[in-house]
């Protein structure tokens, strides 16, 4: 038998493996502290590339509360959709939408949550999938390896029911500060789907944050780009604030 080089050996422990003191449980317990801060306010971009490279943009003040667990957006423009809102509870699984035109607030299907947001590579569950991530997956640590120059803890999330949208998702997160930069996304016939790139990630009143988004589907060629113009995390709401009644406001 071939005996392994030294330098072989020192590669192989590098790229595979991970913080001995840190387990699969405990790094999605970080990304989950880390991206979903007690409450926040911004405004956002969002912008749909379709097939054909045709573009689609919205604007929109987003809410954040509860650290994930509710979520508002008023559109601001364009001038069709502006005053129209989404409101969503319990990490996604109660959706309902007003419409300004109508002035009718309606909810949606619980198998909504599945569905393209706005027509994005998003769905809705990709928008509010907070805290839920601990209850309907199993995290497993698949050792490290560079991504974009980043060294990162390559953390698997198998999906422990047929409930949910993928059958598991790939996290890769930084190992200096546990932050994931992508995320692989494989349906439940496990083929990989889409890639989500959290990018230009910036310290804003000291959370950090991805100032750009980038859901780019493998199947379909489109993408969506979703950008923060401002954000701010020093912010309360009533607790009425994220109520049906309020989407009307």
């Amino acid at each position: 038998m071939k005996r392994l080089g030294i330098l072989t050996i020192l590669m192989m422990t590098i790229l595979f493996a991970g913080d001995p003191d840190v387990s699969g449980p405990e790094i999605l317990d970080k990304i989950i502290n880390l991206m979903n801060p007690e409450n926040a306010k911004g405004i956002m971009e969002q912008t749909i590339v379709t097939t054909s490279g045709d573009k689609r943009t919205f604007k929109y003040e987003t809410y954040m509360g509860n650290r994930g667990e509710s979520s508002l957006l008023r559109y601001l423009s364009p001038t069709r959709v502006r005053g129209n809102a989404l409101l969503m509870t319990d990490f996604s699984d109660n959706i309902w939408m007003y419409n300004r035109r109508t002035g009718r607030v309606r909810k949606l299907a619980s198998h909504a949550k599945k569905q393209k947001f706005e027509g994005s590579d998003f769905t809705y569950e990709d928008m509010g999938s907070g805290d839920s991530w601990k209850t309907d997956f199993k995290p497993v640590l698949k050792g490290t390896q560079k991504i974009k120059k980043e060294r990162c803890f390559k953390l698997e999330l198998q999906a422990k029911s047929d409930d949910v949208s993928y059958s598991k998702m790939i996290c890769w997160v930084r190992v200096s500060d546990y932050f994931p930069i992508q995320i692989d996304y494989y349906d439940k016939k496990n083929v990989f789907t889409k890639t989500l790139f959290l990018q230009d990630i910036r310290t804003i009143e000291g959370v950090l944050t991805p100032m750009k988004m980038v859901m780019k589907n493998n199947l379909d060629f489109t993408e969506t780009v979703m950008e923060y113009l401002d954000i701010n995390y020093n912010v309360k709401f009533d607790k009425n604030f994220f109520s049906e009644r309020n989407l009307k406001k």
